[in-house]
């Protein structure tokens, strides 16, 4: 092939100064880049951690990724959005306006309408917009110890769109509950109390961890009008029901150990383990998952409900165990098929960091028992020979009659040796 025609690579027909351009152009570009990446992780954007945070302070929490991966539904708002965590899904839902096919984003902008009216409707009740601007006013006082209460940076919400949210926000839940409370068996044209799938549903919202306002701020705003169930540790509405639970625990002093065997309850029964269920005086609506992702971020050594949850795990393997359970009246079953409360239990445990359980003690005396031999000789004893009534008489007949032959038998020996 001709030289002068053979084809030339680009590099070896350029000029070192072109070279040398070439490479600081690629260098300023990279800079550029690197820049802007700096610019653009500096501009607040939702979902940013707050950095430092202040531990007297700080209480709401993103639920844990390996807790929101088992069920992502379970700890995503379905109706209604309080506070700033969760305020990227009104915008979400604003651009989606008009689109019926969306009931989620429909059912986020109907209660943010509904907000609006609350607050009118709340005005009236206090006769007045003054009482609202004073209100405004304590909020806007308490501004940065409101976004200090947040895990999350919220410095993308301007100071006074984020002091109209917590206004909004806070006015809704006490116009609610006050609207449950005096509430009748009539319907009063409010969509919210007139559907109970509505109302179960807004219910759940509230105490979801990442839909929460700082309970202080209520207690501020409300309590010169409407008297507040107070509770000094109280941080927020799924910390009161958390705290409503935790109050009816033994104040005994328990040991941390981590649980490293266990045997389920149809096992455990087997061998004599007793299953009572404990009759209580008042019943609260709980929701684990709710409690359990609450306490992994803020309470990692006092986890009572991941405690108790951890243990039911051990208890429930299989369908068999929930049979059980809800024979001796521990567990109430809703779902229908026991096998469905079986795979919910185990499910709940996942992704929830064992540090440690409160019921540990109560493990290795359920382990001791079904350990001992002579405990193990009872309940086969139990389990073959008197497992129902039938039976139990026959054995304790042929034992009888195994008794009177060897009297017999001793009798007529003792005779033979007179002889």
């Amino acid at each position: 092939m001709d030289s002068s025609t053979s084809p030339v690579p680009r590099h070896v027909s350029e000029s070192p100064g072109k070279v040398e351009s070439s490479i600081h152009n690629k260098m300023d570009r990279t800079s550029d880049l690197e820049s802007g990446s700096i610019i653009e992780l500096s501009t607040p954007v939702p979902g940013m951690w707050r950095f430092p945070t202040n531990p007297n302070l700080c209480c709401i929490y993103r639920v844990p990724d390996c807790l929101r991966e088992v069920n992502p539904k379970a700890y995503t708002p379905q109706l209604v959005l309080i506070g700033p965590l969760h305020r990227s899904l009104k915008f979400q839902a604003l651009k989606s306006r008009g689109d019926i096919t969306k009931a989620k984003s429909l059912g986020y902008l109907n209660t943010e309408a509904h907000k609006k009216i609350y607050l009118v409707e709340f005005t009236k009740r206090v006769e007045g917009n003054k009482v609202v601007e004073e209100l405004r006013r304590k909020i806007k006082e308490d501004e940065d110890l409101i976004r200090a209460s947040y895990s999350e940076s919220t410095a993308w919400i301007g100071s006074s769109d984020f002091v109209e949210m917590i206004l909004h926000d806070s006015i809704f839940i006490i116009e609610l509950m006050l609207r449950f409370l005096v509430r009748g068996s009539e319907r009063i044209g409010d969509p919210l109390m007139d559907e109970l799938c509505l109302e179960n549903t807004i219910k759940r919202d509230l105490i979801l961890l990442e839909n929460q306002l700082p309970y202080f701020i209520l207690e501020k705003l409300f309590d010169p009008i409407i008297k507040i169930l107070y509770h000094e540790e109280t941080l927020h509405i799924t910390d009161l029901f958390r705290c409503i639970r935790v109050e009816t625990l033994p104040d005994d002093d328990v040991s941390y150990h981590h649980i490293d065997k266990m045997h389920n309850a149809d096992k455990l029964y087997s061998r004599g383990v007793k299953f009572e269920a404990v009759e209580e005086e008042f019943s609260v609506w709980v929701k684990f998952d709710k409690h359990m992702a609450f306490e992994q971020s803020y309470y990692p050594y006092n986890a009572y409900v991941c405690d108790y949850v951890t243990f039911l795990d051990f208890l429930i393997d299989t369908e068999k165990d929930v049979d059980l359970l809800v024979e001796k009246g521990i567990i109430k079953n809703w779902l229908g098929h026991h096998g469905a409360v079986s795979e919910l239990v185990n499910k709940l445990c996942l992704g929830v960091v064992d540090d440690g359980s409160s019921y540990a003690n109560i493990a290795s005396k359920v382990l001791a028992h079904y350990d001992n031999k002579c405990n193990k000789a009872r309940s086969i004893l139990r389990r073959v020979y008197f497992n129902n009534m039938w039976r139990g008489t026959a054995t304790i007949a042929a034992a009888c009659i195994l008794i009177l032959t060897i009297i017999q038998t001793v009798t007529s020996i003792i005779d033979v040796i007179k002889k």
